[in-house]
């Protein structure tokens, strides 16, 4: 029986990797619907690559320019608010949350329905609103797969494994463009060097957070959330060959590992498979060529900001919120040319420290978590020079 799959996020880099995926399996999936940003250039080229019923763009103004690109393709299409949530409703059995930031939020809880199964690539949706968001999932009836390759890997190491015998699961990361950089360098970093990730093709936030360890710590939060482990069960090892993904360490002393070369199509597939794997057009992992696998700790003193996700973390969801929108106007200042690369971990700190989040308090729901994340943003836009407006969040 065929399979209908959504993409929230078409367009990006995961978008475009689950395109591929599904290009290799055409007899077992049909894509309903495909949503972006303001590309409407590459959503269309997407939507008739895959066959997609209907496209949608969150961007309104940008409606013409996609009806244009579609004519004669019979394909519907939309965009705005509206536009997502009819895309997001249409009737589809796995849903791709895919959307970089807490923009993607609303639609992927709006993506939970009865049967539903959501492949969670979107680290936002926990980090900001991780109780609720896993609650409202469980009780509408909706199944969230870890799409994260770290997260992925951990799912397959911990198998059909009791989370009660975990004593500790471990993430890993590459350590970044930066790894070996002395802090000095580090400071003077600019958004190119941040795009030369040592492992993966991402967007241009997502490599900067990866630069500067702010996407490992998001990612021990989002851990904390799919797994229900503490946050002194979760840890973090760098891990430069990006090989191992995860790593779960069991009572009796025992370690799996999820292992697998750097490809995003494997966890993609891994989702999307639902219990009998996809075969996958993919270089296989040869060890005896790789040759050795070299492991390391982080060095939070020249990459604060995986303390302050720790911190976060220990302090509970509201402020894991807090420093997400903080982090999302900070990088945005950034890659704009306004602050300093070292700047992102001060204007973090600053807005924690400010926001006045006590220990404990989580949001009740996704409402209460974008409410957090505008005051997180207003506070950090203060600690910019010239401020101005709030940098917003998007697709």
């Amino acid at each position: 029986m065929t399979e209908r799959v959504t993409i929230l996020g078409a367009t990006g880099s995961i978008g475009q990797s689950t395109a591929e995926v599904l290009q290799q399996h055409r007899d077992r999936f049909a894509v309903e619907a495909v949503v972006a940003g303001s590309d409407a250039v590459g959503l269309a080229a997407m939507a008739r690559r895959l066959g997609a019923r209907y496209a949608a763009l969150a961007d309104p103004s940008k409606l013409s320019a996609l009806r244009r690109e579609l004519a004669g393709d019979g394909i519907a299409c939309g965009a705005g608010t509206s536009a997502v949530a009819e895309a997001v409703a249409r009737d589809a059995d796995t849903v791709i949350a895919a959307i970089c930031g807490v923009a993607g939020l609303a639609p992927t809880h709006a993506a939970l329905k009865p049967g539903r199964r959501i492949a969670l690539a979107n680290k936002e949706s926990l980090v900001c609103a991780g109780r609720a968001f896993m609650r409202d999932a469980q009780r509408i009836g909706a199944t969230i797969l870890p799409m994260d390759s770290e997260h992925n890997a951990l799912a397959q190491a911990l198998g059909s494994g009791d989370l009660g015998d975990v004593v500790t699961m471990t993430l890993t990361a590459s350590g970044g463009p930066f790894r070996t950089w002395e802090a000095s360098r580090i400071a003077a970093a600019t958004p190119a060097q941040t795009a030369k990730h040592p492992t993966y093709s991402m967007g241009a936030k997502i490599n900067v957070d990866s630069a500067s360890l702010m996407n490992k710590g998001l990612e021990l939060i989002e851990a904390h959330h799919l797994f229900g482990l503490r946050p002194d069960q979760l840890d973090v090892v760098v891990h430069p060959q990006s090989i191992i993904h995860g790593l779960v360490h069991w009572r009796d002393g025992a370690v799996t590992a999820g292992m697998a070369n750097p490809d995003m199509k494997i966890p993609i597939a891994n989702c999307l498979a639902t219990g009998r794997r996809l075969g996958l057009t993919v270089p296989r992992l040869d060890l005896a060529a790789i040759g050795a696998l070299t492991f390391e700790p982080p060095d939070e003193a020249r990459f604060p900001c995986l303390r302050l996700a720790r911190e976060a973390l220990a302090t509970g969801g509201a402020m894991s919120a807090v420093l997400n929108g903080a982090n999302e106007v900070a990088v945005a200042a950034f890659l704009a040319g306004r602050i300093g690369f070292l700047d992102i971990p001060r204007i973090v700190e600053e807005t924690c420290t400010r926001s006045g989040v006590t220990s404990g308090s989580e949001p009740g729901s996704i409402e209460e978590a974008l409410a957090l994340d505008d005051d997180a943003r207003r506070i950090a836009a203060g600690f910019l020079p010239e401020a101005s407006a709030p940098a917003m969040a998007g697709f």
